[in-house]
């Protein structure tokens, strides 16, 4: 069998991150599973590349430069609904988990996220009833978080829309943003 005939054999996967080291590791890692992976760096580069050959797995970063790893997720879905997409953020919220899954991510992860835990979020098709649920609410910092994410997301990333409609100045926010929310 040829090289070209065994590529054709393996999955293909296209993962999105802005991290380069972090791309670098986990396409690595997936490559060593049997994947055939090609890599981007941003929502502009991960179009091009899933026009080019439509993938069979994506793992995609929420936040990137440029747009935003949901409309990666939107676009992916609409060149083909196959697609098992997995969104990775290390600014995981409610809001944006939910969006991503409406827009037809399989699942919704939280970094540090390893090449194992990616590979069954792939193949996970239900939810999981036995997942616990924490034994105290949110804390304050984090439903701040929370609420700053879904506004951002009714304003379509528009910060300064944001700011005006949480009644803050925009480099307040900017700053909010900058910093990772609180783990509960």
């Amino acid at each position: 069998m040829s090289a070209d005939a065994a590529d054709l054999d393996r999955p293909t996967l296209l993962i999105v991150d802005d991290d380069a080291t972090f791309a670098g590791v986990l396409a690595a890692a997936f490559e060593r599973r049997g994947y055939a992976v090609r890599v981007g760096h941003s929502t502009e580069a991960g179009i091009a590349l899933a026009r080019a050959e439509s993938p069979e797995f994506a793992v995609v970063d929420l936040r990137m430069p440029g747009g935003s790893g949901l409309e990666l997720v939107q676009a992916l879905q609409q060149q083909d609904e196959n697609t098992r997409i997995v969104v990775l953020t290390g600014y995981a919220s409610i809001a944006t988990a939910v969006e991503a899954i409406k827009l037809g991510a399989v699942h919704y992860l939280a970094k540090p996220a390893d090449a194992d835990e990616i590979q069954a979020a792939f193949y996970r098709d239900a939810g999981d009833p036995d997942v616990e649920i924490p034994p105290r609410p949110l804390s304050v910092g984090r439903l701040e978080w929370e609420h700053i994410q879904r506004v951002l997301q009714e304003c379509e990333g528009n910060v300064s829309a944001t700011a005006r409609r949480l009644g803050m100045h925009r480099r307040t926010l900017q700053r909010k943003l900058q910093k990772r929310p609180s783990r509960n």
